[in-house]
């Protein structure tokens, strides 16, 4: 009998919730809104109560969620979400109320650490053990797998939040992040291009100037992220990422700020095979997170 998983990615703007044991059998899957933690974890519950009359026990869940967030297991705070800056989230405790109203194992991990899982199970990713997810929305996160493993140590990878040059001649915009200012999310993300030219991304056409910008930032990211972890290969998802003209933009950057310094084959002659957009879509949050789940009882 196959057993069943449920996965939730959790993002600023909306929740997905799904069932099932895998890419090519999911039995239920919805999503609404991320508003307080007292109106979207209810949801979250009676959703997978549902789901249970309806499909059949669940084993486990997993949760792929926005963050920061306290991953260490011996933790007293473990699963809660740190220093968020989604308005009202800040300490909350993600795992607790949902263990308890399912009486099953919760697991917890970050949206973009979820997404690369799913890849790497069923994705852009199989076969690989060392690759980065960088996902570009209205904020910016990356994560992975180094040998085979997720991404952890002291807490876990802050990808956004990496400098990045700033020409303040050509681009006087500060930035939006607020705690860094002018790092790589608050230049590249959603929010940053909305800010600084008045218009949503999704709005603007594909020749505007922003995406020439944007690609540029983005490059200079990839390439820290190139020289640290050496990837096999580079997923790059997210909603600004949808503007499919970036990827040969961005590729052309990387190789040339890379400047034949790395002498791979993936970077000199396979780009186009190297820095890739999702094979799942918009689907690898919530297949990360019931990779997580089954992971959880392995």
């Amino acid at each position: 009998m196959t057993q069943l998983f449920g996965g939730v990615e959790a993002g600023g703007t909306k929740i997905v919730c799904a069932v099932g044991s895998g890419a090519e059998d999911i039995r239920a899957q919805t999503q609404f809104q991320t508003v307080t933690p007292q109106e979207t974890i209810p949801q979250i519950i009676e959703f997978f109560l549902i789901a249970q009359k309806l499909h059949g026990s669940l084993a486990a869940i997993g949760i792929s969620s926005f963050g920061p967030l306290d991953l260490q297991p011996n933790s007293s705070t473990y699963g809660y979400i740190t220093s968020t800056t989604k308005s009202g989230w800040a300490g909350t405790d993600f795992i607790t109320p949902i263990k308890e109203a399912l009486s099953i194992p919760v697991a917890i991990d970050t949206d973009v650490n979820g997404a690369a899982l799913g890849e790497y199970c069923w994705g852009a990713a199989q076969g690989l053990d060392t690759f980065v997810y960088l996902t570009i929305g209205t904020g910016i996160g990356g994560g992975g797998l180094v040998n085979g493993k997720v991404i952890h140590g002291m807490l876990h990878p802050e990808m956004g939040h990496i400098y990045v040059p700033h020409d303040w001649h050509n681009d006087p915009f500060q930035g939006v992040c607020p705690f860094h200012g002018d790092c790589l999310e608050g230049l590249a993300s959603g929010l940053s291009i909305e800010k600084r030219w008045g218009r949503s991304p999704e709005t603007l056409s594909s020749d505007h100037p922003a995406w020439k910008l944007e690609a540029h930032y983005l490059a200079f990211g990839l390439i820290s992220v190139i020289y640290i972890l050496s990837p096999q290969r580079i997923i790059l998802g997210g909603g600004v990422m949808k503007q499919e003209q970036l990827f040969p933009t961005i590729r052309a950057n990387v190789q040339k700020l890379l400047n034949r310094y790395i002498q791979s084959y993936k970077i000199l002659e396979a780009m186009d095979d190297y820095i890739v957009p999702p094979a799942l879509g918009a689907q690898s949050g919530v297949l990360g997170a019931i990779a997580l789940a089954r992971e959880a009882i392995a």
